[in-house]
């Protein structure tokens, strides 16, 4: 067992760190061509679809980028989730100067429901477009953004399209935890195989910038389909792949700019919300993920040491080398390609450590019911082993 720990576990991590190289440069090509497309002859009417609950540091900055889209055809719809702060007296003063923006007051929440999904159905009932563009409070988006979206959906012929923000950080308990989600899907979710195949699983979605045609959201049931769900984006693409609907991701960080918390508390609180409800609650497929995310990138690290202290004459160090470059290569393209600090790629233990830290928290606070967010607790899932 030593032997292979030290001899055999290191090579098939190298091969498995090429086949996740060979993943990653193939869904860059892929992201980048969704943005390659010209623009259609007419374009159809979008409604933008804003959920806010406590967003008083967000809502105008988020509302006012909106507002200025040079899109030709879009209405504004903003909802206050029953908010406790200021945000519902912002966004009222800001529908007195701006016709174009509508803002409605958000009905108590169904038992059952999720505080989101709610939010999103009540914004549906009162949309008049063709499509439906749903992003969140906390986003801000550059003029050109909602037309460059519309003319990727319409050129993809896509039902749904979603994409990677860039995500501001300004704290190191941020840049540690947001850029996981997103490296992991750069890296384990080969798109080539996502769009031929209509496994659900082979899905992603981000809900900072979701665009639906609106026959397809309500083919799937809307947010109302997944009503329970706490991972409400992962959900709706997992029932659009489903229906044998047409999903399609593309690059938009260079379009929106979103900072999912502000502090590292935050930060650690979002991520134990959504790590362990991202595996539908299944235990031990949770479990196998992040204790081989653990040896692949900690093992050769440990190894080497050992080898260096002597403690380990038969282990091989090219292969180990080998190991830790391609680790950082996995994390130095991603986050080129987001626009993020390159130097975080060197970080890589450690943004996995932590991150295995936070999916352990996840679950616990998960099967004993402890979980809460915006001050809304959150109730306990229906947990399986696989």
């Amino acid at each position: 067992m030593l032997n292979y720990l030290i001899q055999d576990l290191p090579l098939h991590i190298l091969f498995f760190q090429a086949i996740m190289i060979l993943i990653l440069l193939s869904n860059i090509r892929i992201l980048r061509r969704a943005r390659q497309h010209a623009h259609p002859l007419e374009f159809p009417k979008v409604s933008v679809l804003i959920p806010a609950r406590n967003e008083e540091e967000n809502i105008e900055r988020c509302v006012q980028s909106l507002l200025l889209q040079d899109y030709p055809n879009f209405e504004v719809i903003v909802l206050d989730d029953q908010s406790s702060d200021s945000t519902k007296s912002i966004l009222k003063k800001m529908a007195m100067t701006a016709p174009g923006l509508h803002m409605i007051e958000g009905r108590p929440l169904p038992d059952g429901w999720m505080g989101k999904s709610w939010a999103c159905t009540q914004l549906a009932e009162k949309a008049q477009g063709d499509l439906f563009y749903f992003t969140d409070a906390d986003t801000v988006h550059q003029p050109d953004a909602l037309t460059i979206i519309v003319v990727a959906l319409l050129g993809e012929q896509a039902d749904f399209i979603t994409g990677f923000p860039h995500q501001e950080m300004h704290t190191w308990g941020e840049r540690l935890i947001v850029p996981f989600f997103t490296w992991a899907f750069y890296t384990f979710l080969p798109l080539w195989m996502a769009y031929q195949m209509r496994f659900p699983a082979l899905s992603n979605a981000i809900g900072q910038m979701m665009l639906f045609r609106r026959d397809a959201y309500q083919a799937i049931g809307g947010h109302g389909g997944v009503s329970d769900q706490i991972t409400e984006d992962l959900e709706l693409a997992k029932k659009i792949k489903a229906a044998g609907l047409r999903w399609r991701v593309m690059n938009a960080f260079d379009l929106i700019a979103c900072r999912m918390y502000h502090t590292n508390q935050e930060a650690v609180a979002g991520f134990s919300k959504n790590l362990f409800a991202a595996f539908g609650f299944r235990i031990l497929s949770f479990l196998f993920v992040f204790i081989w995310l653990l040896m692949m990138f900690w093992e050769p690290l440990i190894v080497l040491v050992l080898f260096a202290l002597g403690f380990a004459p038969q282990a091989q160090p090219a292969i180990l080398v080998g190991c830790i470059v391609l680790a950082v290569i996995t994390w130095l393209v991603p986050l080129r390609q987001l626009g993020l600090a390159s130097g975080l790629a060197f970080l890589y233990p450690l943004i996995i450590l932590v991150n295995a830290m936070i999916a352990f928290r996840s679950m616990h606070f998960s099967l004993t019911g402890q979980l809460a967010w915006k001050n809304r607790k959150l109730a306990r899932p229906k947990w399986r082993w696989l």
